[in-house]
């Protein structure tokens, strides 16, 4: 298997904002490889994690952060969205950025050389566990945060077979409810209707915020030519600008198709992972469902401003609960 040390990403290293990404991908890489003896647990020693899952925009990240910083201070937090895991593309790819991460330890984001290795959920199951096992030796409570619910499956269920497929195919392999982590799983869920008018506008303020140019320096800088196909390279936005910009970043009318793809493959892929969340559930995951709907609703609309923010303290008052609960279980 190819080297899981990661090497910087192109020339983007040089901005401060991806030095600082590479600092924590350092750090986090370190305690992956610090040897501990709580690597396997059993049930009766089976750590506490918290899991906040969610289609991509629901508001995983900042759920994770707000109960980080203000209830739960031993908290470190664990990607489990598969395309974050690599560095490079940090718009495109939507990563919470270093000042949104408020000094709370991230493990497994922004860490891998995406012209290396792909990562797929065996290897994650070995990364994630080690990382887990680190930080509950330090005390600290894990938050396992991402969309990508083959990662979290594979992570969390007793018996892991990478050749089944418990989501996809018109008869999928059962899903296992035995789990080897004591979990407590919130749902941050917002209803399909809002959640796509919310991703498209959410495409508009990412454009207009860098994903152009960070697109525009990853094909003419060859890297694109460079990262695994199956890793980085299916990022949402990759594949779609890909005839613009190999065209010369000149047509509008191709830059428009794009822009209306990335739009589209968004939504389908809030569709496909709230199902494999259903299908968990329905799996018997004990999914605690956290209704952020009117929170996205009104930060589309005029309405905003303070309601918004009152909106979402009912979001954290609910998970904080459930949460606690969970601890004193």
């Amino acid at each position: 298997m190819p080297s899981l040390i990661p090497r910087p990403p192109f020339s983007l290293i040089f901005s401060s904002r991806h030095r600082g990404h590479l600092f924590a991908s350092f750090l986090t890489l370190k305690r992956i490889h610090i040897t501990t003896t709580a690597t396997t647990t059993t049930a009766a020693t089976s750590p506490k994690i918290i899991v906040i899952m969610g289609a991509t925009g629901a508001g995983k990240s900042r759920l994770s952060i707000d109960l980080a910083t203000r209830f739960f201070k031993n908290s470190e937090i664990i990607n489990s969205d598969k395309m974050q895991v690599y560095h490079g593309l940090d718009i495109t790819t939507n990563k919470i950025t270093i000042k949104e991460q408020q000094c709370i330890p991230h493990h497994l984001l922004g860490v891998f050389d995406p012209s290396q290795i792909v990562i797929n959920p065996y290897i994650y199951r070995k990364l994630a566990s080690k990382t887990i096992s680190n930080i509950v030796s330090r005390n600290g409570l894990p938050l396992i945060v991402g969309g990508s619910n083959s990662f979290i499956y594979s992570l969390l269920t007793k018996q892991f077979n990478p050749k089944m497929d418990v989501f996809n195919g018109p008869d999928p392999d059962p899903v296992s409810s035995e789990l080897r982590y004591k979990c407590c799983f919130i749902w941050v869920d917002v209803c399909f209707k809002v959640l796509n008018r919310y991703l498209c506008k959410r495409v508009d303020e990412m454009l207009d915020s860098g994903m152009v140019e960070e697109l525009k320096e990853f094909f003419g800088s060859g890297e694109y030519l460079r990262v695994k196909r199956d890793g980085l390279g299916r990022a949402i936005g990759v594949r779609e600008m890909e005839a613009y910009f190999s065209g010369g970043g000149v047509d509008l009318e191709v830059y428009d198709r794009g822009v209306r793809r990335v739009k589209v493959n968004s939504c389908e892929l809030a569709k496909r992972q709230v199902g494999k969340i259903l299908r968990l559930k329905e799996g018997g995951w004990d999914l605690k469902r956290v209704d952020a709907t009117e929170v996205v609703r009104r930060k589309m609309t005029a309405e905003g401003g303070g309601s918004v923010a009152e909106l979402w303290e009912e979001v954290v008052e609910t998970s904080v609960k459930i949460v606690n609960q969970f601890l004193e279980e």
